[in-house]
């Protein structure tokens, strides 16, 4: 399982401040840990970072990536009376998971804690109390009594606001609980691959390339800057998975589990896996005996959208770690799924040679 330093740097990575277009926090984090783990690091310039783990072979290039931003907000306005702050969203939000959570919101005189609120249901008619409050009808609250005040606390418009959600480790140590694995999960399995690699010395027949990438939850844009820096033969995207196990949900809709290992998306919104590649990480799996479920998102789509399509096509499949409870203030999910999709990443690195490759898209 992971050791201290390890779930350590899972902690800062899920606290660190990080919405889309606004990373770079995370990125020193992530840089800093793995320094010592790279052999190169390489950027583009939207704020993604690879970093290069050499093998026994220049190519094939095997991408490993997994995204670093989060859902959040931004500031749209201040409310001339009130000092109230009204916000846009930063990738998607279920507009019910959103009134009375706290949020962090970062001014450039530093960062302040607030709370989304709306009109108290106690002044509301009947009618109105049996409506969906939608985004558009919240603010947040940061204490100020007027635009002047909010402005003298740091405000303006534009800046970047985040949930406040901090770490925990429950059913002793078992099941993680916090913001922002998605994607920083997957972030965490490609880091810990390479550390693994590094530090026993395994031979694998390939580079490999981790990506950190950012604007994922606006676009994919980092994953189209990246694959054009990397040019890989093979995309390994690591993210979360929608986990079924919450009452009301049939598995046709979400067929994985917390706890009963890594996921293999069968097919998304955004890309249809190769599908010789997808049999040998469901061979591979079975044969070190990591548990994988099969699962599929009809909606959205990862990274591999992107890399998938890159120049002449790219061999690409999403192994996922089942979490409940994504785009919210607060996700649950299993330390030993993410164990075994790392198992799971290094043992296909070390198979993953150059005829290995070439087979994927032989016709």
């Amino acid at each position: 399982m992971f050791d201290e330093k390890a779930l350590s740097v899972l902690k800062r990575m899920t606290e660190s401040f990080g919405p889309s277009g606004f990373e770079r926090e995370t990125a020193r984090i992530v840089r800093d840990y793995m320094k010592e783990y790279a052999d190169e690091i390489l950027s583009d310039k939207l704020g993604s970072l690879v970093y290069v783990l050499k093998g026994d072979k220049e190519r094939p290039h095997v991408l490993l990536a997994g995204h670093i931003d989060e859902v959040g907000f931004v500031v749209s306005g201040i409310d001339e009376k009130t000092g109230f702050l009204t916000f846009n969203p930063l990738g998607g939000w279920w507009d019910q998971v959103l009134l009375s959570q706290r949020v962090v919101v970062r001014t450039s005189k530093g960062d302040l804690m607030g709370v989304i609120a709306a009109k108290p249901p106690h002044i509301l008619t009947a009618e109105e109390r049996k409506k969906l409050v939608t985004k558009d009808k919240m603010y947040i609250d940061i204490g100020a009594s007027s635009k002047e005040e909010a402005e003298e606390m740091g405000v303006k418009i534009g800046d970047p606001v985040v949930p406040w959600s901090p770490f925990s480790l429950l059913r002793n140590g078992k099941i993680a609980m916090g913001k922002a694995f998605d994607d920083r999960i997957g972030a965490f399995i490609m880091m810990e691959t390479i550390r693994r690699i590094k530090e026993e010395g395994t031979d694998h027949p390939n580079t490999v390339y981790g990506a950190a990438t950012v604007q994922e939850e606006v676009g994919l844009r980092g994953a189209q800057t990246v694959a054009h820096l990397v040019d890989p033969d093979v995309g390994i995207v690591l993210e979360v998975d929608i986990s079924g196990d919450v009452p009301g949900i049939e598995p046709p809709k979400a067929p994985t589990r917390l706890g009963k290992g890594p996921s293999l998306v069968t097919f998304d919104g955004s890309m249809i896996p190769n599908q010789p590649l997808k049999e040998f990480v469901i061979k591979t799996a079975e044969d070190i005996g990591v548990p994988l479920q099969l699962s599929h998102v009809a909606r959205g789509g990862t990274d591999a959208g992107k890399i998938h399509l890159n120049r002449v096509g790219c061999p690409s499949v999403v192994i996922g770690v089942p979490t409940r409870h994504i785009h919210s203030h607060v996700g649950l999910l299993s330390i030993e799924d993410a164990e075994n999709a790392v198992k799971l990443v290094v043992e296909l690195i070390k198979r993953l040679d150059e005829k290995r490759v070439k087979s994927f898209t032989a016709i």
